[in-house]
């Protein structure tokens, strides 16, 4: 029984398929760690696997962590470090989105600890040099950029792991001794403060790991046929040309022939492109056909892919996967939705109130992460493919038959109850084969954006817009009013020559 009240549309598949896998005992799965979060996703990853999980996969080789607060702050953090040490043993790891709390937020929860964001340790104790961010995609349904998107963001560095002091008048100095010894030190900065108060900021960026950022990179994209851009702003900051430097040497040497040989180049002027960070935010809204990659710096990239986030609907559209490198070289992925616990539906469940969650980008991670298992130990790696296969298809069709949440389909969107409920009744007949009778209706192919609930449309400012590109009052923009209109607004589409 479905626990929602909304009517549904007519949702039936009308073919059959002949499957090797037997569902009908769950089958073990392989080792993974899962570490569970709080709030508003905790919830609806609890019904997730409930419905969708316990039913077909034995997890007695998952290793569980509570990340949430009141956890940590119960184990002093020690929870954290046995996750961190468990995701670089088994490597590969799906995580929920957590909490770094606020003073407030600690006062009101009685920790008694300052809990920093577990995201450091985990690139740390994972040698992370990378986490990719791409656009997911719906068949026939347009979300925002027409075909994906790829996006790298160097892990580590920058202004996050940065220090500061508060200087007044005087002089500041930078001292680099090697290795922590006195004999070979030598000043990289010095500076005459003449302020009375300063905000005095340290920070690095290491370099090592950026050549396999670079080979992470370019593979992907050749994969895709994906067209690839390096991002900085070393124009001005002198500092990033390494960054570029490293990237276009390691895709001179290893990539650029086979990228000539597939075309791609022929998108870009022949040659890797470098585009300055101010330029790269243009871009990402004027490329709405998608198709293309960006790497980037630690801040640049987290900046820019919330801007991809939002150009393709919203962050519950976009993967977040940190990869890193265990000792021996294997590669480490830990895959997590890129948006939080989501509090204000998770308080609106509190009050007792219906709630439309969508999960899309959390069960994709999950989905990611048991692939990934499934490549590091092989015993049931078809089984694990024909499980996430189905799982993805089925829950992507919802939302094009009319069964998605209300974020998607408006209103009559489902519950977030009615959704996973929707979602685990339709695996079941997917894994089990179980054909339906008629075919399944089309509803949705491009979703309103005022339906996302976190939207609040100015809707008489929408009327003064298009009234002032109206020029001759008919209630309409014709080829030249839209060209107007575009270009004041700078989303005007530009050539690759224009570059």
């Amino acid at each position: 029984m479905l626990s929602n009240s909304c009517k549904f549309r007519p949702v039936l598949a009308g073919y059959a398929r002949t499957f090797s896998t037997n569902w009908e005992k769950p089958i073990k799965a392989p080792p993974m760690v899962f570490i569970t979060g709080e709030e508003m996703t905790h919830y609806a990853m609890n019904l997730f696997r409930q419905k969708c999980i316990d039913p077909y996969l034995d997890t007695s080789q998952w290793e569980y962590f509570d990340l949430s607060c009141k956890s940590r702050d119960k184990t002093n953090d020690k929870v954290l470090h046995d996750a961190v040490e468990a995701g670089a043993r088994i490597g590969a790891i799906f995580k929920e989105p957590t909490i770094t709390p606020t003073t407030i937020q600690r006062e009101e929860m009685g920790l008694k600890n300052v809990l920093g964001s577990p995201n450091g340790a985990m690139r740390r104790g994972w040698n992370g040099f990378t986490i990719s961010r791409d656009t997911i995609h719906i068949e026939g349904i347009e979300l925002g950029f027409e075909k994906p998107v790829f996006f790298e963001r160097h892990a580590v560095g920058g202004e996050y792991g940065a220090s500061f002091g508060i200087a007044g008048e005087g002089v500041l100095k930078t001292i680099f001794y090697p290795k922590g010894l006195v004999d070979g030190s030598y000043e990289i900065d010095s500076r005459k403060l003449t302020d009375a108060r300063n905000a005095a900021v340290t920070y690095h960026n290491p370099l090592d790991n950026v050549e396999d950022l670079a080979h992470h990179f370019f593979s992907r994209c050749l994969a895709a046929d994906i067209t690839p851009y390096v991002v900085t702003k070393k124009t001005v900051f002198k500092w990033q040309e390494d960054f570029w430097e490293i990237m276009n040497k390691v895709f001179q040497e290893h990539y650029k022939q086979k990228y000539l040989k597939a075309g791609i180049l022929d998108r870009c002027g022949g040659d890797l492109q470098h585009l300055i960070s101010d330029a790269a935010t243009m871009q990402i809204i004027r490329w709405r056909n998608g198709g293309f990659g960006m790497a980037a710096h630690n801040y640049d990239g987290d900046m820019l892919t919330d801007e991809v986030a939002q150009m393709h609907r919203s962050p519950g559209f976009i993967t977040s996967n940190l990869i890193g490198k265990a000792s021996d070289g294997r590669i480490i992925k830990e895959f997590e939705a890129s948006h939080g616990t989501v509090a204000d539906l998770w308080h609106a469940h509190l009050r007792g109130e219906e709630t439309s969650f969508n999960p899309l980008g959390m069960i994709e991670a999950v989905i990611g992460a048991i692939d990934h298992a499934a490549t590091l130990d092989t015993t049931n790696q078809e089984a694990m493919t024909d499980y996430t296969t189905k799982l993805r298809k089925v829950m992507h069709r919802r939302f094009v038959v009319g069964q998605g949440t209300r974020d998607m389909q408006g209103p009559d969107g489902l519950t977030t109850e009615a959704f996973l409920d929707t979602v685990a009744d339709r695996l079941h007949r997917q894994l089990n084969n179980m054909p339906r009778k008629e075919p399944e209706e089309v509803v949705l192919t491009k979703p309103d954006r005022r339906h996302q609930h976190f939207v609040s449309v100015d809707e008489s400012a929408i009327k003064e817009m298009f009234a002032k590109y109206d020029k001759d009052g008919d209630g309409r923009i014709d080829a030249d009013e839209f060209a107007a209109m575009i270009i004041d607004l700078g989303l005007a589409p530009q050539s690759t020559k224009a570059l």
